[in-house]
């Protein structure tokens, strides 16, 4: 029965997949896989290319990861190693509430609070990569804290207690015992929160700016994958660009399960090794 339910999952992923697949033929057809790396977006003249998207969801995803990494990994270990055990229990309950919140609450949080905020340290738009990361950071926390913190309580007490024997500080025993213990789990951590960065869509939306430009400024608009899509696809008003768009769905997919399948290898190589 679970080998079968797998097979649904599986069967469920490849159809979606071929779907996908058909419903953007026109898009590769036209452009070729060109189309990865033109920065051209101009539904007017059927023109179209996904580079300033694909640029706009790494970058973003890539300075959630920059923030919420060391967050998430030291406050899971203050709740591990540090933390009252009554103090950490009400710490995690808000930590967990926190992952329930609806992104769109998040989106309408960071256009009231996040954005003016960044308008008066300098950002001329208040929208833009920075935003859109800080908002994804916030997302993610969660997801990463939570995850480490389960990693962390299985290191086995002997090997700590050996450490203290040894006369090592807290800090030794935690970058010496726990955290080497504990790396697959938090990589694992990281990536799964990278996937869901990746594929967010309506607090990005809200707060990316919507811009299809390359530019190396993080304060600058962009536009992510998810969020053109969101944004257009109602709209598309010729079957190029709605073909374009789910192309773009397409290459978001495929982006997502090379990180997952990446995200494994490299769990997998660090448990072998000794």
């Amino acid at each position: 029965a679970v080998a079968g339910v797998s097979g649904i999952v599986l069967v469920a992923t490849l159809a979606l997949a071929v779907q996908l697949a058909r419903e953007s033929a026109g898009a590769w057809k036209t452009f070729g896989l060109s189309f990865l790396w033109t920065s051209t977006w101009d539904p007017v003249n059927d023109v179209f290319g996904a580079l300033p998207f694909l640029y706009g969801t790494a970058a973003s995803s890539l300075l959630a990861l920059i923030i919420a990494v060391p967050l998430g990994v030291g406050a899971a270990v203050f709740l591990t190693e540090l933390a009252p055990p009554r103090l950490a229990a009400t710490l995690m309950f808000a930590i967990e509430l926190l992952a329930a919140v609806p992104s769109v609450i998040l989106g309408l949080i960071g256009i009231f609070v996040l954005v003016p905020a960044m308008r008066a340290i300098g950002s001329p738009y208040g929208v833009g990569l920075l935003t859109a990361g800080l908002i994804l950071a916030f997302m993610i926390l969660p997801y990463i804290t939570t995850i480490t913190r389960e990693v962390l309580l299985t290191v086995p007490r002997p090997l700590k207690e050996a450490m203290y024997a040894l006369g090592a500080t807290r800090w030794e025993v935690v970058r010496g015992v726990s955290l080497p213990y504990a790396r697959s789990g938090v990589i694992g951590a990281v990536f799964l929160s990278l996937g869901r960065a990746l594929g967010e869509t309506m607090a990005v939306t809200m707060v990316i700016g919507n811009t299809p430009r390359i530019t190396a400024s993080v304060f600058a608009p962009a536009y992510s994958m998810a969020a053109v899509i969101a944004n257009e696809l109602a709209e598309a008003a010729s079957d190029a660009h709605l073909s374009a768009l789910v192309a773009i769905g397409l290459t978001l997919m495929a982006v997502t399960v090379v990180v997952n399948g990446a995200a494994r290898l490299m769990i997998y190589r660090l448990e072998r090794r000794p």
